[in-house]
């Protein structure tokens, strides 16, 4: 009576099959006995090879010894006058031992899924059967066959009523890899080709195909699933064959020093793929033979014991062994690798000197000498920081004498001296001495008893040079103390007070040679006058070198310097500036001199300057003035409103402000000269002032103008001549030929064989004999005949008067009726210029022309055929 019928239960059931075994399964349903429907229920299997009885027990309907995969069917439930349905899902898992043997038994059949409809109610509601789900199907990999091999049938519920044909397709059958599946299209059993590698690919994914003998579609493609099933085929391989790692000495058991790994290309969610760790060996057996442990699962490798030492053991060699199925040794492939394992240092060993004393000697005032060596011990690493040793004087060297460097070869302490010792004030040296590492001792690691020692250094005593006890001296002196007067004592000291030594003096350096030093005592004296203005003087101070030099073994000398520094006194007159200068002729504001004075002496003896002009001659204070401008500065111009352009010498007397002052008489040289609106002088004053008379400079003026007549006539004869040549009708001067004019510029552009011809073959002959020798037939156009013949022109020696278009044409007519002439014109009329020439064949001349020609074409050939346009170009003269 319910509108809607009861949901269907869901139930899965997962079972281990025995071997041989039948399967007695019951199913509680005591959900589908529902209240009112206590009548009897029937049962359904989707799989043959199970059946389920009315009491909801589940059977095999033949032996699953070999079944290799679990199994999972459709069981339906129907009541006996109920029209609703209900489905569940039974899932059957075989024993781990069973799949390895499930591959030999007989393949099971798979039937195409039908569809049925059953009315759900009165009210037409119609429910579907669910597809049958095909359970997956397993094929172990590296199969030894034989090939092929079935897996499955697959079968039509038609196949009894219609000729049915069976295909795959997918991954495996028709798709790459191809081949590995078929089927028998007839029989529908599919069949495995060769064996499978799961590490290669680990699933197949099929679809079955019904047709009949049409081609048409009789059932809806199946999905099947293929897994191939993992087999230990595949040994653990590790990353590295050599692995690296390291661990501090003294590290405290359980730290971690490394990690190794190795990987199996079996499917690792099964033991196959489990790889388990284990240590082999280790190498040395020190202290114990077990110092490292490892974690079986992750490889990380583990201190196992105290007693690292890297100074007995710096390195240990482990072999470490990967085996597969979860380490079981008698069923599991095993790999090795190799685990070098450093020890690293720590400073656990104090340096520890090898001496409790050590002893050295130095010269006294020595630097940057290495007095003794200090040798140390220490076991850590050479050259590290826990190594390499520090030296520090604790003790005994208050004034800073000595400092210890460290020798980074051997580690050994130089004791080097840095500060120049005496041995009048210190005879020895008891240094104490401390040596540390640079890097902190390890922690619990005490300092050793070695580690500080005494070091005895002995100075020497050697003979100490001469000391001047002031270096340098300075004293003062006035310039201009005479000859022989005594300045200083320049003594100097003997260092060494345990000798008896003499000590004598000479002179180094004396640039003006002024002084003189006493061998025995040092006393200095003058032996020329000191003078201040000196080129030997340098800011008022004369610098002069003494040597002193004692009589040991061996001798020792010192040097000194006095500095003497001069007091100026007024002994330097002024001097007038400048020597020349020049002035207008007549008096104006422009027409002045300024003058000034230099001296050499120094302040107060220089200036203010005093400029005064002296009473004699009388014409100088007649005819100049002077006037102050300032202390050092005057002016002088002239007294009178005119002055002629001559130069003067004017005296001036300039007297400085020293006590008592000085004077000096001076002379410049004033070129008075007439001078232009700008006060400038003009060039024939600047002549006049120079001391040229007037006839000399009447003299200049008639020769610049007879010069500039002689270039005036020039100039007109050079036109005049230019222009006859314009006028000439003929080239009468030979330099105007116009044959030279070609030969000049080398217009005909010929060979190079053109250039090396003979002139003389172009010039008229002179004797007949030459004519007889000639070729026949080769002649020129003014060789005289010596046979009856046409007469050519003559050409004369000289250029011939008349027009040369005239004496052209001439020669072409009596070309033209000569019998005996060639064929060609270029022997004829030109004669051999020589093979190669650039130069075209003139043979194309019209020689039986006889009218005028036109030579306006010369225009166009530039500014050297200009003459020959003009004279033979149109016109009427043509």
């Amino acid at each position: 009576n319910q509108a809607r019928p009861p949901t269907p239960p869901s139930l899965s059931l997962s079972l281990s099959l025995s071997l041989a075994l039948s399967l007695s399964l019951s199913l509680c349903l005591s959900a589908l006995i529902m209240k009112g429907h206590s009548k009897a229920v029937g049962f359904e299997s989707s799989d043959p090879n199970f059946s389920v009885r009315p009491d909801g027990s589940v059977y095999t309907e033949q032996e699953v010894a070999n079944l290799s995969e679990p199994i999972q069917f459709m069981v339906t439930a129907r009541g006996g006058h109920d029209p609703h349905i209900w489905e569940t899902t039974v899932k059957l898992a075989p024993e781990p031992d069973m799949i390895a043997r499930a591959w030999d038994s007989n393949p099971r059949v798979i039937k195409f899924p039908r569809k049925h409809q059953k009315s759900s109610s009165a009210n037409g509601l119609r429910r579907q059967k669910r597809d049958w789900v095909i359970p997956p199907i397993n094929v172990p990999e590296n199969s030894r066959g034989p090939f092929p091999q079935m897996l499955v049938r697959i079968r039509s519920d038609q196949d009894l009523e219609k000729g049915i044909r069976y295909s795959i397709t997918g991954a495996g059958a028709d798709q790459p890899p191809i081949d590995v599946y078929n089927i028998d299209p007839v029989h529908g059993k599919m069949f495995v080709t060769r064996p499978l590698d799961r590490e290669e690919r680990a699933s197949y994914h099929l679809r079955a195909h019904a047709v009949d003998m049409n081609g048409n579609k009789v059932e809806s493609p199946i999905d099947l699933y293929i897994y191939v099933i993992d087999m230990n085929d595949n040994r653990p391989e590790f990353q590295n064959q050599v692995y690296n790692g390291s661990v501090a000495e003294g590290s405290k058991p359980g730290t971690l020093v490394m990690q190794v790994t190795a990987n199996d290309s079996d499917d690792d969610t099964t033991a196959n793929g489990m790889v388990r760790y284990r240590i082999l060996s280790q190498t040395p057996h020190m202290p114990i033979p077990n110092m490292f442990t490892i974690n079986s699962e992750t490889g990380d490798i583990f201190t196992m014991a105290a007693g690292l030492d890297r100074e007995k053991v710096s390195q240990y060699i482990i072999i470490v062994q990967a085996t597969d199925m979860e380490g079981n040794l008698n069923f599991g492939l095993s790999n090795t690798a190799t685990a070098l394992i450093s020890v690293t240092d720590i400073n656990d060993n104090p340096p520890e000197l090898t001496a409790r004393t050590f002893s050295g000697e130095v010269p006294e005032n020595r630097v940057n000498v290495v007095v003794a060596n200090l040798t140390v011990i220490d076991r850590d690493q050479p050259h590290s920081p826990n190594w390499a040793a520090q030296y520090r004087i604790a003790s005994g060297d208050p004034q800073g004498h000595f400092l210890i460097r460290t020798n980074p070869v051997n580690n050994d302490g130089m004791v080097t001296v840095v500060k120049p010792v005496d041995y009048e004030q210190n005879r020895a040296f008891m240094l104490t001495v401390i040596v540390s590492n640079k890097a902190p001792l390890a922690s619990g690691i005490q300092s050793s008893l070695q580690s500080s020692a005494g070091v005895t250094i002995s100075v020497q005593d050697i003979n100490e040079s001469p000391v001047f006890p002031t270096n340098p001296k300075s004293i003062r002196f006035e310039e201009g103390v005479p000859a022989g007067t005594t300045l200083t004592v320049f003594a100097a000291q003997d260092p060494d007070l345990f000798i008896q030594q003499t000590v004598r003096y000479s002179k180094l350096s004396d640039p003006a040679n002024w002084l003189r030093i006493n061998r025995t005592n040092g006393q200095i004296t003058t032996m020329a006058v000191l003078d201040r203005e000196s080129v030997y003087v340098r800011n008022n101070i004369y610098e002069a070198t003494f040597l002193a030099a004692d009589n040991g073994s061996p001798p020792a000398s010192g040097t000194g310097t006095l500095q003497i520094h001069l007091i100026d006194v007024n002994d330097n007159a002024p001097v007038m500036m400048p020597k020349e200068a020049q002035v207008c002729e007549r008096a104006n504001p422009r027409s002045k001199v300024n003058i000034t004075a230099s001296d050499a002496d120094a302040d107060p003896h220089v200036g203010p300057f005093v400029f005064e002009l002296p009473s004699y001659p009388p014409s100088v204070r007649r005819n100049w003035t002077v006037s102050r401008i300032s202390g050092d500065y005057a002016q002088l111009r002239l007294r009178i409103p005119y002055l002629d352009a001559e130069v003067y010498d004017v005296p001036i007397i300039v007297s400085d402000s020293g006590n008592p002052p000085l004077s000096n008489r001076s002379i410049i040289k004033v070129k008075v000269c007439p001078c232009d609106d700008n006060g400038d002088c003009t060039t024939t004053g600047a002549v006049a002032a120079a001391g040229l008379g007037t006839g000399a400079i009447i003299a200049i003026l008639i020769c610049i103008i007879i010069l500039l007549i002689l270039v005036l006539v020039f100039v007109m004869w050079m036109k005049r001549r230019e222009k006859e040549r314009q006028s000439k009708p003929l080239l009468i001067d030979p330099e105007d030929d116009v044959r030279d004019n070609i030969l000049k510029y080398d217009e005909e552009g010929g060979g190079e064989e053109d250039q090396d011809y003979d002139l003389s073959q172009l010039q008229q002959p002179e004797s007949v004999e030459h004519i007889i020798s000639k070729p026949v037939g080769v002649r020129r156009v003014d060789e005289r005949p010596i046979i009856a013949e046409s007469q050519y022109p003559v050409r004369h020696s000289l250029p011939h008067p008349g027009d040369i278009g005239d004496f052209i044409n001439d020669g072409l007519r009596a070309a033209d009726n000569d019998p005996t002439a060639p064929p060609y014109d270029s022997l004829l009329v030109f004669d051999y210029e020589g093979s190669g020439s650039t130069a075209g064949s003139v043979s194309s001349l019209n020689s039986s022309s006889s009218g005028d020609q036109d030579y306006d074409y010369l225009n166009d050939w530039g500014p050297r055929f200009k003459k020959l346009a003009d004279l033979y170009g149109g016109g009427d003269d043509d």
